[in-house]
This record gives structure tokens, sequence and C-alpha cells, in this order.
């Protein structure tokens, strides 16, 4: 096993932080496992054994990460390549992702992987928990609903000789061991995990993510589904819950038509307008979602559901030869095919109409 270097908090800033991750880990008393996320690192030649992420360990099974390495590789390929030879590279690399399930693989001298991490969240007396006072909010909110935060992962770099607090190397040796059991699982999901902990016995922790998750408000403790994707912070969750209970709730159940044309139709324009029959259950949402807004809410109900900002952490198990890849138990929601029109070797996209017979 790696060993792992502690080193302390460097002013006042990283102390909070310290403090609070050490609240957390006396609150949370056990860890709910969502399952695996997948993304792909990549590994330079002289940069063992780091790796840095190309692709946001975001996605739900392996080959929506090889379709995004399939896209970095045709882009490159098609903007950024400096002549014809790192083209046909690229080029080759997009024609075995489009049609092997390809998890590691060498272009131009970079090692690329799919990796694999486990997302979890900790449980304690209150229930899944919410971000943390210390979690990087915005001065300002931004609440434009075409407008882009930052990226999941953006620019990380994967170094297991890299130092970690004490509240990081303690949640780090108590989740060494992490590995499914139970019923609920197939006995294939659990001996692959059970292998896990012998080929990759270490384990790194990425930065957390955040989700949108709901239940029934008569659930209890029990229920909870996911109700968006993961999301870089906090705000660009409650962002996501806003769109959910101004935009999209209301249409689900009828009270705005789907065929609205107009994008910016919401509950909010629609109750300001008034008259309408559903106005009451309309300024429900409206009232949900402006508190988000003006309090920075994590937990609110609405007619019967609750839905929460949850502050998920995601493991990454790490071995002699760096990071895990896909295990033969994950599930794949589609198989490998092109994604992109043909690329040739001078730089050129050509369209499937172009070959059509007029």
């Amino acid at each position: 096993m790696q060993p792992i270097v502690i080193r302390y908090p460097e002013g006042p800033v990283e102390a909070v932080v310290e403090a609070d991750a050490l609240d957390a880990a006396l609150d949370l008393n056990r860890v709910m496992v969502r399952g695996p996320l997948f993304g792909v690192a990549a590994q330079d030649v002289g940069e063992a054994p780091r790796w840095r992420v190309v692709v946001a360990v975001e996605a739900g099974c392996p080959q929506q990460a090889r379709d995004s390495l399939n896209s970095l590789f045709w882009f490159r390929a098609k903007d950024e390549a400096q002549n014809a030879v790192e083209r046909r590279a690229l080029l080759a690399a997009v024609a075995r992702l489009e049609r092997e399930r390809v998890d590691e693989l060498t272009v131009l001298g970079t090692r690329y992987r799919v990796v694999r991490a486990e997302e979890y969240a900790g449980l304690g007396r209150d229930g899944i928990e919410q971000p943390r006072p210390t979690d990087p909010e915005p001065a300002v909110p931004d609440w434009e609903r075409g407008s882009r935060g930052a990226r999941i992962d953006d620019g990380l770099v994967l170094d297991p000789e890299a130092p970690v607090t004490p509240a990081q190397a303690a949640e780090r040796l108590a989740l060494r061991d992490l590995d499914y059991a139970g019923a609920r699982y197939p006995e294939d999901v659990c001996s692959d995990s059970r292998q896990a902990l012998t080929t990759h016995p270490d384990v790194m922790l990425l930065p957390p993510v955040f989700r949108v998750v709901e239940k029934d408000g008569a659930g209890g403790t029990q229920g909870w589904k996911v109700g968006s994707g993961v999301h870089v912070s906090a705000h660009e969750a409650r962002r996501s819950l806003d769109f959910a209970l101004a935009w999209f709730e209301p249409r689900r159940r009828g009270l705005i038509p789907w065929d609205t044309d107009d994008w910016t139709v919401d509950a909010r324009t629609v109750a300001a307008a008034g008259g309408d029959p559903a106005a009451e259950e309309l300024a429900e949402y409206v009232q949900a979602a402006d508190r988000l807004r003006t309090e920075r809410a994590n937990r609110l109900e609405v007619r019967g559901t609750v839905y929460q900002i949850c502050r998920a952490r995601r493991l990454l198990r790490w071995g002699p030869d760096g990071p895990e890849g896909p295990r033969p138990s994950d599930t794949n929601s589609h198989p490998p095919a092109p994604i992109h029109p043909h690329l040739d070797e001078d730089g050129n996209v050509h369209f499937d109409h172009e070959n059509d017979e007029t």
C-alpha cells in the first residue's frame, strides 16, 4: 500500500475547512453508496505516478466516458493536429473507440485510461449530508439558465504521493476496505468489488460534487432518489433545482403546456400573469424556487416531495499501475458507435448526405 503523507493546514482558511471536515466526520456515522462514476485520465511520458483528468469523472457508465474520449480525439484531429501524422494517430484512436470497448490506449505518447470512482454520501443524525459551510459559494449567485459555471474536475491532477490533511487521511483510511456486500448486489458485482481491494488497495478522494436528491415527504429516512446530475458546486445544484421547480415540474404536472414555445415561460411568468386556474399550485413552486434564490436553501418541500442538495463524494481506487478502470460487472448503456461525421487525414469533414445519390 502507498504510504499516506500528512500535511497540516496552512493559513486560517485551510484551518477552518479542516475543522469543518472534522465536525462532519463526528456527525456522519454511515455512508450511502450510490454506485460508480466514470471519466478519463491521461498520463504523459515522465509524469508517473501522476495522472491528469481529461474527461470529468461524472459519467454513469463506462461507454459514456469512452464516447467523451472519442469526441476529445475527434476535435483534436479536426482543430489542433499540427500535421497529417498527428491527425492519423488521433483518427486511428477514434476508429477503435467507434467499434471496441477500449478502456486504455496510448495516442501520440500519452496514455489514456477510462477510470472508475465510487460515489457515496455521508449519513448522520439529520440524514444525507448537505453542503458544508466552507464549501465554495459565489459572492454573487448567477441564476441565468444559459450561463455555464466551472467544470467538474477541470485541471485536476491525481497524485498518489501528494500530502493530505489529517481529516483527508482519516477518511482515506476509513474507506480503504469499502466494498459491495448484501443481497441487493449481484454476486459478480460483489466479487469484482472484493477483488478490487487486492488489485487496487489504495484510495484517492476526488473533490466533492453536489446533486439534487428527492423523496416522498412521508418516506422517512428512506426512499431518496437522484433528482439531477452531478454539479461542481452547491449553487449549480440549486440552479438545477430552480429550473426543475419553475420550469420542468409545472410542465410535467400539466400546469403549463409542454408545447409552450417560449423557453422563458415558467411558473413565475404564468403566476405573475394571473387568471390561471392552477395559479395556487404554481405559486407553491414559485415560492419554493424563490427560497433557493434568497436563502440559499439546501432542503425544501413542495406538494409532498422533499428536495435536498446532497454533498456527494467520490472515491477512486488506486493500484501499482495507477487508477482503477471499469470492472467486468460494470454495465454499459449502449454499444460503441460512430458519433461524429467522417474526418479525413487532411482535416476535411464529410457528412453522410454528401455521398447520397441524387
